[in-house]
């Protein structure tokens, strides 16, 4: 693969709390002086070149103070770097996960992810309770003065209860569950599907209890008229709307466990408990904003200037997490990844096998269109998630 073949044409980093950020233009060189950067109304950050103006959108209460061209990085590809100071009126708040929106007495529907159809209907519960931490087995001999009393005892719900993993829920199944979803031994497991799409969303617990992943599923509320509480369509999804559903449920559950917690390196696990992906959580307050190559987008557009044509391209800045990252399937990195495995401050997140290749490809994508000098950090690699 080429250094400069999936890199963006102009990358920018802000940090809201620290009311700074780095802007990367590819392919500009020299001094710089032909590169303006200006704060326009309506926090938008104006950046025209010799042949291209790029417009980002900020969100509300963020704007530009200063923009101050910095000394390029020995290692990164032929551009200009400029460190921008911000001013920064209220900070972006992170959206909450399904996990962090379920109520008590609340109505809802569960829905597949996939194909949007149905699976549980006008479900309530008495108690919406969370369930211990992911490494609490290892913490019981620093509670307990005798043997485990939790040995070999699986924590399930009761009728009217949903219990609520890092990264799944567990209910009771009920009477139109033989209607909506299929049942399918694997190995040690038995998967619960979607009868309509075949998409597996989780597992059965017991013959009473269901396991279902948030990675697979939508919850909305029943009554009509309300808003579905992650926000997205139920039409049936293309592959890049798959992709920005994993990777806003993802961060947004990454930020819920770091706030409470104080949690910031996590293995993502497949559901045998195999790690497959070492992730470490930097920064919960970052804005990103990136072009392709300008034959990559639609939505730009050329205007005849008085020497030649110039490209305009816009985009909306987002929220991010920033994380750094090891694929446990490289080798080289075994060290690493054994020291990480026998570490329990390190949290467990399990996922489906589906949802752990997404995942994987979600991150090195990331990861390449970064510039070379800001895709890594010592063994790790660097990817932001979009919230």
């Amino acid at each position: 693969m080429e250094e400069t073949a999936n890199t963006d044409v102009l990358f920018i980093e802000l940090r809201q709390k620290l009311q700074s950020g780095l802007l990367f233009i590819r392919d500009v060189i020299g001094d710089g002086a032909d590169v303006k950067i200006e704060s326009k109304p309506d926090s938008i950050l104006n950046i025209q070149t010799p042949d291209s103006s790029f417009q980002v959108t900020l969100t509300p209460g963020v704007s530009l103070v200063e923009a101050q061209k910095q000394k390029s990085p020995a290692n990164s590809e032929q551009g200009s770097h400029y460190r921008l100071r911000l001013k920064v009126e209220q900070p972006t708040e992170s959206p909450c996960s399904v996990i962090g929106q379920l109520r008590v007495d609340e109505s809802y529907s569960v829905l597949c992810q996939s194909c949007g159809s149905r699976v549980l209907q006008h479900r309530s519960f008495g108690r919406v309770l969370p369930l211990p931490n992911g490494n609490w087995n290892a913490l019981v001999d620093d509670w307990c003065c005798h043997p485990d009393p939790f040995a070999n005892r699986k924590l399930l719900p009761r009728a009217g209860d949903c219990l609520l993993g890092d990264t799944f829920i567990l209910l009771l199944r009920d009477d139109g569950c033989d209607e909506s979803l299929t049942r399918a031994a694997a190995e040690k497991r038995v998967l619960v599907s979607c009868r309509r799409c075949s998409t597996a969303l989780g597992e059965e617990i017991t013959a009473e209890v269901l396991k279902l992943y948030i990675t697979e599923i939508l919850v909305k509320p029943s009554e009509d008229g309300e808003c579905d509480l992650t926000q997205l369509s139920l039409e049936p999804k293309s592959e890049s709307v798959r992709q920005r559903f994993l990777e806003q449920t993802l961060a947004s559950r990454l930020v819920e466990l770091s706030a409470a917690q104080s949690i910031f390196r996590f293995s993502i696990q497949s559901p045998d408990g195999k790690a497959e992906i070492l992730l470490w959580l930097l920064n919960t307050d970052t804005l990103v904003a990136s072009f392709p190559a300008p034959a990559a987008r639609a939505d730009g557009f050329i205007s005849a200037g008085d020497s030649h044509p110039r490209m305009h391209q816009s985009c909306q800045a987002v929220a991010a997490v920033k994380v750094l990252y090891i694929l446990c399937s490289d080798s080289k990195l075994r060290d690493v990844v054994d020291v990480w495995e026998k570490d329990i401050s390190v949290h467990p997140l399990p996922l489906p096998q589906r949802s752990c290749e997404e995942l994987k490809t979600l991150l090195t994508s990331s990861t390449f269109r970064l510039p070379a000098f800001l895709r890594c950090m010592n063994s790790f690699q660097v990817a932001y998630m979009r919230m």
